[in-house]
């Protein structure tokens, strides 16, 4: 449970988290008309932390409806009218689907990513006022490439077209890492790299960031080697802003990220391609839980809930984003209803009533 706060300081750390808009937001005729998301509630905790958004958005009275598909981690595929779903309405939000050890059994997680090319991931990973840490002052962005690399499935088939292929996805997530570092005022984006090993692939890569960097002059770049950089974040994180990586070392990075700002239970992210965006949580360590939290219905619903309100932003209800995230945090910071992966005792309901019993 979370350390007792004197009454005049709590009230004064709430009042910081309320939004304040001095300049409206004018949407377009037809802006609040209701959308239909596609949604995948998943295995193990994935249906309670799904039904917990559910909650929260029928709450809030959100402009969204959600049609719902039972998927689970042991399909040989993801179904047609799912993948057919998620193109009709181009968001997702999704829990988390467990993937099988060995046995030639491919992910669906990267079916999910391969069908819609979602092929940026991005993770938040931010101090929560509230919440203890080791480090203050962290608020990283990791960007990884999606759909190429190790977790592609092609990491032993040699075939023409692979050099062309891996640069022309090194040169996709450049340009969206500094586009998204633009176009959320951004001021520093890092490579993480093994190109003194991986001298082809991540050459490819580094290439394509140094050409796009040029084309952004007020965003600091930098580049760093994947064992430099593990060291430096547990050590020094506050140093990183957007991180773009490979694949594979993105999953790392994020992970590692994730558990020095908060845990995985509490980061927000998505993936999202030229046409189509799936929400989840964040980091992929916990996404589906244990059974014993799925019996005893503990689990965390704050990192998709978050993720939930950075859909909203992205389908263009910034007033409901603000809503939701501000209740998430107040509840964090009041420190009464966490789970236990945050030092309580909470149920996944009673965290849920919690932010309902919070949203302005």
């Amino acid at each position: 449970m979370a350390t007792t706060r004197s009454a005049p300081l709590l009230k004064h750390l709430l009042a910081r988290l309320n939004p304040v808009r001095s300049v409206t937001y004018m949407p377009r005729p037809g802006d609040g008309t209701p959308r239909a998301v596609t949604m995948i509630p998943g295995d193990g905790i994935g249906p309670l932390v799904t039904g917990a958004v559910e909650q929260v958005m029928e709450a809030m009275h959100a402009p969204l409806y959600f049609e719902k598909y039972e998927v689970y981690g042991d399909m040989k595929a993801v179904p047609a009218e799912v993948l057919e779903s998620v193109r009709k309405n181009k968001v997702c939000l999704k829990g988390g689907l467990a993937t099988p050890m060995g046995g030639g059994v491919s992910s669906l997680n990267v079916q999910l990513r391969k069908e819609l090319d979602l092929y940026a991931s991005l993770v938040n990973c931010f101090n929560l006022p509230g919440l203890p840490t080791r480090h203050d002052n962290v608020d990283i962005v990791v960007i990884r490439e999606n759909t190429e690399g190790e977790y592609s499935g092609l990491e032993h088939e040699v075939v023409p077209g692979v050099v062309e292929s891996l640069k022309f996805c090194s040169e996709r997530i450049a340009k969206y890492a500094f586009e998204y570092a633009y176009l959320n005022n951004r001021k520093k984006v890092t490579a993480v790299h093994k190109a003194n090993i991986m001298k082809l692939a991540d050459g490819l890569f580094l290439e394509s960031c140094r050409e796009v960097a040029t084309r952004y002059p007020s965003i600091k770049y930098s580049e760093i080697i994947v064992d430099n950089c593990c060291m430096q974040l547990v050590s020094k994180p506050e140093q990183f802003d957007v991180m773009v990586t490979p694949n594979l070392y993105g999953n790392l990075v994020a992970n590692t990220a994730a558990g020095i700002a908060g845990g995985t239970g509490v980061m927000p992210g998505g993936n999202v391609g030229a046409d189509h965006a799936v929400f989840e949580q964040g980091a992929s360590a916990g996404n589906v839980g244990n059974d014993k939290v799925v019996e005893q219905q503990k689990a965390n619903p704050v990192a998709l809930l978050l993720s939930s309100a950075m859909m909203l932003r992205h389908l263009q209800f910034p007033a409901f984003a603000d809503r939701l995230e501000t209740a998430v945090k107040k509840v964090i910071l009041e420190g009464k209803y966490r789970t236990k992966d945050l030092g309580g005792t909470s149920t996944t309901q009673e965290v849920v009533d919690a932010v309902i019993d919070a949203l302005d």
